[in-house]
């Protein structure tokens, strides 16, 4: 029955996260789009960090290592990735399918920061070809017109494929820093740290909460976003990390943009494109590309658990 738990538990997992596209879409036409990302990590940080305060022995970071990992947390993965991701998705013309076709690309840019970052660890011609298949499934999506490069749908596209590459960075980062420190201690700081830096650029960037509208969608997308997609998406995050390994939790990204693109049909009456599958097909192959040895390796312990599933 477990095997059937972290099977479902992994669905619940690619559907809020993959909806979440759909809320942040929503959410935007009621908020500034910086603002609203910060609000979400107000919410989901302060949750998070209850959690680690019950779930950890000493949910405080200690040290120059530690501190160092909420530092890259913060920057990068927290308020790098949704500033970027917000900003792209504030453009009508990034549908929220195309918002998580290209943030799928974040696996295989993770994989080309870890070998280009990590001496251990460097691309082969055929994972170099994976990585290219990745960033061409980004072009194919952005389709950038070269008498056009500055209109609004490339650029927020870019800003979205920039919001990949600071989460992969990031991810890469934190794996090259010489400390440990709980999973739940670094998420709940993080996102505090991630949220007040927010603050700061959505005031740069001339953003107030005179400019929000208050709604019952505006309160349940960021409701949504702070307590499902955030604070809940992550703790089923954790424990399939821990239950099915980095390969098996890894495609999660593959399968929120099913759920992106039935939830932004449902909701907010969003077409899928050719562009839009011909993308996710190109960044899916990249995956299979730089991943295939650990997926190959882990190939017989699926064949088992199959196997077992049947014999219950």
């Amino acid at each position: 029955m477990s095997r059937y738990r972290d099977f479902g538990l992994f669905l619940a997992l690619a559907a809020v996260w993959g909806s979440a596209f759909m809320a942040i879409k929503a959410g935007l036409a009621y908020f500034p789009p910086v603002l609203f990302a910060a609000l979400r990590y107000d919410v989901a940080g302060v949750l998070m960090l209850g959690y680690a305060v019950w779930a950890v022995d000493d949910p405080f970071p200690r040290g120059r290592g530690e501190w160092a990992l909420i530092a890259v947390g913060s920057t990068l993965l927290i308020a790098g990735y949704h500033v970027l991701l917000f900003l792209g998705e504030s453009d009508p013309a990034v549908t929220s399918a195309a918002a998580a076709v290209i943030v799928s690309l974040s696996p295989v840019l993770t994989t080309g920061f870890a070998r280009a970052l990590l001496p251990a660890e460097r691309l082969t011609v055929v994972g170099s070809v994976g990585l290219l298949c990745g960033l061409l499934g980004v072009a194919v999506l952005a389709r950038p017109d070269p008498d056009a490069l500055v209109t609004g749908g490339v650029v927020a596209k870019l800003l979205v494929f920039g919001a990949a590459t600071a989460f992969a960075l990031g991810s890469v980062l934190t794996r090259r820093i010489d400390a440990e420190l709980p999973i739940e201690t670094m998420e709940a700081w993080s996102m505090i740290g991630g949220a007040l830096l927010m603050h700061l650029v959505a005031v740069g960037l001339g953003e107030s909460v005179a400019d929000v509208s208050l709604s019952t969608t505006a309160v349940l997308s960021l409701a949504y976003l702070a307590l499902a997609a955030s604070a809940l998406g992550f703790l089923i995050y954790f424990h399939l990390l821990d239950r099915l390994g980095a390969v098996e939790i890894n495609l999660v990204s593959y399968v929120a943009p099913v759920f992106a693109a039935l939830a932004g049909w449902l909701f907010l009456d969003e077409g899928l494109s050719p562009a839009t599958a011909a993308g996710f097909l190109l960044i899916f192959l990249g995956f299979l590309l730089v991943k295939r040895r650990a997926i190959r390796a882990e190939l017989p312990r699926l064949g088992a658990s199959i196997r077992g599933l049947g014999d219950d």
